[in-house]
């Protein structure tokens, strides 16, 4: 894989990147860039290009952890399809074990009633946590995990709910759920326990000066990721070039979709807050491009025309910023793939909230993509794409 064309192509423009090319190491710089070329059949080939990509160097990964999960949830609702169960069939959570909470209702979708289908929206329009928790619950954190490794996300793991503290035993203890339609349970599914701790040898995992603790006390100690979710650049690069062209894959290393399931997934993962229905989001707190790291950057400002797409699932936490992305302009036959983390923590103190997205990470990742998508603009192929199946002019139905 080269790794000199991304290091002199950002070198080459320090206006952008000065903030970051002052120390990447400190800024935890990996860029994953990845061209793609169509033959006569528009078979997609891939060329990637890559900037201090290292699988054994720690990154929080935050909600990019939450596209996997998605794919197995929709495997696994296939799987119990003869149950009777669809992804949009009503559930209940339980508890079984100590924090656990229960849930019944869920009062952004339009029959009022959680769903795994109504959960996945959630996490690819705005990245929800609790959404991913229901889901991370209803995989099962053992199936979770051998199904990266049996996709190939061999340096991965996943191992953890998102933002309540889920860590040691907690985290191996998921709910009970139970799936029904009206006064009729149609499936259970009973409390699953993992034993296992996935080990993975991986460095810079103990970090910075000091941590505030869960009672917000400042503790001086550097904070420890030991144990926690994994999964590196590679993995997630290799993971979405699986769901968005199966095809290049030979079928047994294929996830276990539907065609259908395919379109529901692209579509919900493409749009901004304001082109669904369902969940209705508020402009002021989720405005359009609030998911899309890369190319749109954070700014509340842009009202994109949906003819340039981000297809992707990105990651905000402790001062990480990671964007997973396959951009596409429908207009222009542009396409790439871009997987991008960088993290800027100026105090070396994690959990005090105190990091520079605004000034430095959310920057980066705009300029990178936007710098990217220039290249590509002027690259010439020999054919250009057929970018018709991602290409939405109306929503999937419902049962989709």
């Amino acid at each position: 894989m080269d790794t000199t064309f991304l290091k002199q192509l950002i070198e080459g423009h320090p206006d952008l990147f000065r903030a970051v090319l002052d120390d990447p190491q400190r800024k935890q710089v990996q860029i994953l860039y990845t061209q793609i070329d169509r033959d006569e059949h528009q078979m997609p080939h891939f060329t990637s290009y890559s900037y201090r990509l290292d699988p054994t160097w720690y990154f929080y990964p935050a909600s990019t952890v939450k596209l996997p999960t998605t794919i197995f949830a929709l495997e696994k609702i296939n799987a119990l399809q003869r149950e009777g169960i669809t992804k949009d069939t009503p559930l209940r959570v339980d508890t079984a074990w100590e924090k656990q909470t229960r849930v019944t209702a869920d009062t952004s979708a339009p029959t009022g009633l959680p769903s795994i289908g109504h959960y996945i929206k959630k996490i690819l329009l705005t990245s929800d946590n609790d959404a991913f928790n229901r889901l991370f619950e209803f995989v099962g954190r053992a199936e979770i995990n051998k199904k990266l490794k049996h996709y190939g996300a061999k340096h991965s793991r996943i191992v953890n709910r998102l933002a309540i503290g889920d860590k040691g035993e907690w985290a191996k203890h998921t709910n009970p759920i139970t799936f029904y339609q009206g006064d009729q349970v149609i499936y259970q599914q009973e409390a699953q326990y993992d034993p296992k701790d996935y080990p993975l040898k991986l460095q810079n995992v103990v970090r910075g000066k000091a941590y505030m603790d869960a009672n917000d006390s400042l503790i001086h100690k550097p904070y420890s990721f030991e144990g926690l979710n994994v999964y590196p650049l590679a993995d997630q690069q290799l993971l979405l070039k699986k769901l968005l062209f199966p095809e290049a894959f030979p079928k047994k290393k294929r996830f276990q979709l539907r065609e259908e399931d395919y379109r529901f997934i692209y579509y919900y993962m493409s749009r901004f807050p304001q082109e669904v229905d369902y969940p209705k989001y508020d402009s002021t707190e989720f405005w359009p491009t609030y998911s899309k790291l890369l190319f749109f950057g954070r700014e509340k400002y842009p009202k994109p025309d949906g003819t340039i797409r981000s297809f992707n699932k990105y990651g905000d936490s402790y001062g990480f910023n990671i964007d997973n992305a396959y951009i596409v302009d429908f207009e222009r036959g542009v396409e790439f793939l871009l997987t991008v983390v960088v993290q800027s923590n100026n105090n070396d103190i994690y959990n005090d909230g105190l990091y520079e997205y605004e000034e430095v990470t959310y920057p980066f990742l705009k300029n990178i993509g936007r710098l990217i998508y220039d290249h590509e603009l002027k690259r010439v192929k020999r054919l250009k794409p057929d970018l018709t199946k991602f290409d939405f002019s109306t929503p999937p139905t419902n049962n989709e």
